[in-house]
């Protein structure tokens, strides 16, 4: 499985829509709506780095309102273990 966290920058005003549509896009499990440089947060999961590249430029980067994205892949993840 291959993840990653897109930050989104959206046209003024466009941050609620945006992150309303692009949850609806199969393989982004969450996206949230932030304060900061960025405007939306995404976490994008798929079975593998190619899935996850065309999730990202065509289908979240060619959305019409989306302005610029910034794009963190994970390469290795963290758990916190219950003691």
């Amino acid at each position: 499985m291959s993840m990653a966290f897109v930050l989104i920058n959206t046209e003024i005003g466009a941050e609620r829509e945006v992150a309303k549509e692009i949850v609806q896009i199969e393989g982004v499990e969450e996206a949230y709506v932030i304060y900061g440089v960025y405007d939306i947060i995404a976490k994008v999961r798929a079975e593998n780095i190619d899935k996850l590249k065309e999730i990202i430029t065509l289908k979240i980067r060619k959305m019409s309102k989306v302005r610029s994205t910034l794009t963190m892949i994970v390469v290795e993840a963290g758990k916190k273990q219950n003691v």
